[in-house]
């Protein structure tokens, strides 16, 4: 339903008429806890202004419920300085020798539901950079602000209009503003020590309704310098609460790279509803279904890419400049067509190599799929931990969308460790086949890690915790070559089903190790060979309460849950199938939930246990849930679910485990109130891991990590058996892979 402008009105003076009774009841108490800098305006001091205007602020933010507008978007590039390791720049476009500026433009429809949902479809684009596809999703965030909400940029930016900012910032009277019918506070902020989750700038705010004019607000995200400009509706329109211009510059360094992109960007609003008072006021019902929310309704099918649409609609018309930058690209875009000649073509494959080498790049195959390739030559996909030593690892993605929004997907991964000169690889495959059900087939082939086979448990059941010591014992490993075929189905909402099988063969490192089968046990079997298979069927339940999801076409796409996710996974070695030489049989129970804070804080919690059954023959003990990840791609991977001290070969040491984790991720955490200047610092983490097995009963890991645009950093110690035990650190590059 829409509202009508007088049914606007009217909740807009009933919703105030609340703030200003709220604002009686407990302004005075906040005015009188907190003193700013700046002086009085009209005898009002900064605080009472500031106390009224975050008082406001929580109903602003959800009074518009869901709108539709169109959002133009101009932005102009000025390459003033790069080298060669711009072209590791995942989100830069490609550039033409010697030129240096850069426009571009697009059309978009954008879609909005409260309180943080933005589906944004592009329909028009245009510019002077070859396969333009609209601004980078990172970039959007800039466009889809909510000025009232507690955070800004999707989560990385402390809102100075969130309820806690007087911690963060101070706050000045800059100036008075007036109109015929109005008077307008323009507020200064800085914040009280540099950080990138804070910004600097200043608001406009009008008396009387406190609702905000404008802001602007500068400071850096990740790799970038910024500074926004908001210009919100005027006093009794329909987008009083919204913003209709934004103009974002931006300043990317990067070893020695500076590129300055400016963008201006206007809104047109053609569907504004109103959130009904009692939304605000009391409990709504839970709807685990959020399409409306995320789904544009309206036909996007026609792509235009002809700067003649542009000519039609552009709200923001081109300067001098702008104009100049489109005729020096036809003219060159005409000149390179004319030149063109065999002697180009002949060295075409040979640029196009050395660009898989050091670029990210795109590869569309008509209409065969796209594969995503980051560049082989990279210095950023390598890590460091105290266990595994330096690693390095690539990944290819193929994607090919089929009719119905079926999608086949194919991730070949390759990872070389230095530490102990192995190579290891795999390709998983999936086919989403019934999208609607989230039903597919999976098929994942690889090597796994090195391991040993059960007969070594008996050994080292028998040795004393305090003289255990696995460098003196001698462990047998055999490599791991493994395949699993599965079929997943969404059963219910949040209640997947898993069916499948998983085959493993696994060869002696060293077969001369092993006695000849026949000189032991002639006419018999023998648990001691160098080769051994396996044949095992898998059924694996997962079921997230509450889960949260949206259908995007025919595909049901999960988002999140207030409620844990439980499993519970069960695999069956059945011997003599397929050469299968022995049979087990291995039961994992798993729970975990991450839950967001607010205010960019959040918890993650995983419990879990496992243990293998029918133990009379030889197995080779690798758990699902409790294993070494051979080929992390990322920091929060695995971070948060293993223990990075832990030596993997007590991965492999036990028939049954026990284990705990927990991660608490805050900004200003510790490092604030040791050392002022932590700008850098984005984001702090505590991590705490329990785990019973046999001799460690019990290992205990705490660490504390920090996490920056670039890096992130963790510092772990151990404790086995209540006794200190080794301090060690991981370290990850994680520049562009936020």
């Amino acid at each position: 339903m829409v509202y009508s402008r007088h049914v606007f009105d009217l909740k807009k003076y009933i919703l105030i008429g609340l703030c200003i009774v709220l604002s009686g009841l407990c302004g005075n108490k906040a005015c009188a806890s907190h003193t700013f800098s700046g002086s009085e305006a009209n005898g009002m001091p900064v605080d009472t202004i500031l106390n009224r205007v975050i008082l406001y602020a929580p109903f602003y933010e959800k009074i518009v419920g869901e709108y539709t507008a169109d959002l133009y978007i101009k932005a102009k590039a000025d390459i003033k300085k790069k080298n060669l390791i711009l072209r590791f720049v995942p989100f830069m476009f490609d550039m033409d020798k010697g030129v240096r500026q850069y426009i571009m433009e697009s059309h978009s429809e954008l879609h909005y539901t409260a309180p943080n949902i933005y589906d944004q479809k592009v329909k028009a684009c245009s510019g002077t950079v070859k396969k333009y596809k609209g601004v980078n999703a990172d970039i959007l965030d800039f466009f889809h602000v909510n000025v009232y909400s507690s955070d800004l940029l999707n989560k990385k930016l402390l809102s100075p209009l969130q309820n806690d900012a007087r911690k963060y910032y101070t706050y000045s009277i800059d100036s008075i503003l007036y109109d015929a019918n109005n008077v307008h506070y323009k507020i200064s902020f800085v914040p009280k020590w540099p950080s990138y989750q804070l910004v600097e700038g200043y608001f406009i705010v009008t008396d009387k309704v406190w609702s905000v004019r404008e802001m602007l607000f500068t400071g850096r995200s990740e790799y970038r310098l910024f500074t926004n400009h908001i210009e919100m509706g005027k006093i009794g329109d329909d987008d009083e609460f919204l913003p209709v211009a934004c103009k974002v510059d931006t300043r990317f360094r990067f070893l020695g790279n500076v590129v300055v992109t400016n963008y201006n960007a206007a809104l047109h609003y053609k569907d504004i509803k109103y959130q009904q008072i009692q939304h605000q006021l009391g409990k709504q019902k839970k709807m685990y279904d959020l399409t409306e929310s995320y789904t544009l309704q309206c036909d996007t099918n026609s792509f235009f890419t002809d700067k003649n649409y542009f000519q039609k609609m552009r709200p923001l018309s081109l300067n001098a400049n702008e104009e100049k930058i489109y005729n020096e690209y036809d003219l060159r875009k005409d000149s390179l067509q004319n030149k063109q000649s065999f002697k180009n073509n002949k060295w075409s494959f040979f640029g196009n190599a050395g660009d898989a080498l050091i670029s990210n790049y795109y590869i569309d195959l008509s209409n065969l799929g796209m594969v995503k390739c980051s560049p082989i030559l990279n210095p950023f996909l390598l890590s460091y931990s105290a266990t595994d030593g330096l690693s390095y690892k690539q990944e290819f993605k193929y994607n090919r969308y089929l009719k119905g929004d079926r999608l086949l997907r194919i991730v070949p991964k390759v990872g070389y460790n230095f530490k102990r000169k192995e190579l290891y690889w795999s390709a998983n495959t999936d086919f989403d086949y019934w999208p609607a059900k989230r039903a597919a087939v999976h098929l994942q082939i690889g090597n796994g890690n090195r391991i040993y086979s059960s007969d070594v448990l008996d050994e080292l059941k028998d040795i004393p915790d305090s003289i255990f010591n696995f460098n003196k014992v001698e462990l047998n490993y055999f490599r791991d070559l493994y395949a699993t075929f599965s079929h997943s189905l969404e059963v219910f909402n949040g209640f997947t089903l898993n069916l499948g099988v998983s085959a493993h063969r696994r060869t002696a490192v060293n077969p001369a190790a092993f006695a000849p089968i026949d000189s032991l046990h002639p006419g018999g079997d023998s648990k001691i060979k160098s080769k051994y298979k396996s044949f095992a069927p898998r059924i694996r339940l997962e079921w997230t309460p509450g889960q949260y999801y949206y259908m995007n076409g025919k595909r049901k796409v999960n988002l999140h849950s207030d409620y844990p996710s439980v499993s519970l996974d069960w695999e069956r070695g059945v011997k003599g199938v397929l050469g299968s030489t022995g049979k087990y049989e291995r039961w994992e129970f798993d729970v975990q939930h991450q839950r967001s804070l607010g205010l960019m804080k959040s918890v993650y919690w995983r419990l879990g246990g496992g243990m293998f059954t029918e133990q009379e023959e030889l197995y080779f003990v690798d758990f699902v849930n409790f294993s070494k990840n051979n080929l992390p791609v990322g920091w929060n991977d695995d971070i948060g679910g293993v223990f990075q001290l832990l030596d993997r070969r007590w991965y492999n040491s036990s028939n049954k485990y026990v284990r705990a984790n927990f991660t608490y991720e805050a900004p200003f955490l510790v490092l604030p109130h040791i050392v002022r200047y932590t700008r850098n610092v984005l984001n702090e983490r505590l991590y705490f891991g329990a785990l019973l097995v046999p001799h460690l009963m019990p290992y205990l890991e705490l660490g504390y990590g920090i996490g920056t645009h670039i890096f992130d950093l963790g510092v772990f110690v151990s404790n086995v058996n209540g006794r200190f035990s080794q301090i060690g650190c991981k370290f990850t590059f994680e520049l562009f892979n936020r």
